[in-house]
């Protein structure tokens, strides 16, 4: 994970729309970036769930929510209109902004096999782009309300 303190890095991610976000473009307000490794699943839309149903208080205390995985734009359609998610989800297909934040980590499949994956991890941001809390290896159920104790 990054350092606590640290210039966030940037990117230029499109949502589940297709429009492009920048982490520039949120200047001003602090962000809650979370990493998640795959709609649909049982972890993910639990997580996904849970801050939409904190959402509102999270918008209240200046907050935005952006999750990010590397399923494509029209997976994160789905997910989004399945589930009402109130925020905005950006597609990482190349897994950029997944290496930049540094949420992977090598594991070893049952076969022996050597992999990386995508530990599930949420990063603050503050009003100028730098990282204010890093969390990894989140509860899907429990990140949420975590973060928004963190906005307190």
């Amino acid at each position: 994970m990054l350092e606590v303190g640290t210039k966030a890095p940037d990117f230029t991610l499109p949502d589940q729309n297709g429009q492009m976000h920048s982490l520039a473009d949120y200047r001003g307000q602090r962000v809650i970036l979370y990493f998640y490794p795959k709609d649909m699943t049982a972890g993910c839309t639990s997580q996904a769930c849970s801050f939409a149903e904190l959402y509102p208080q999270l918008r209240e205390k200046g907050a935005v929510v952006l999750g990010v995985s590397k399923d494509s734009v029209e997976s994160h359609k789905r997910f989004e209109e399945k589930h009402g998610l109130p925020f905005t989800l950006l597609s990482d297909p190349e897994m950029n902004v997944i290496n930049a934040y540094d949420v992977l980590a090598e594991s070893t499949t049952k076969t022996g096999k050597i992999t990386r994956r995508l530990v599930r991890s949420t990063y603050l941001i503050d009003a100028n782009g730098t990282i204010e809390k890093a969390f990894g290896k989140v509860k899907p159920k429990d990140n949420a309300a975590q973060m928004l104790s963190e906005l307190a």
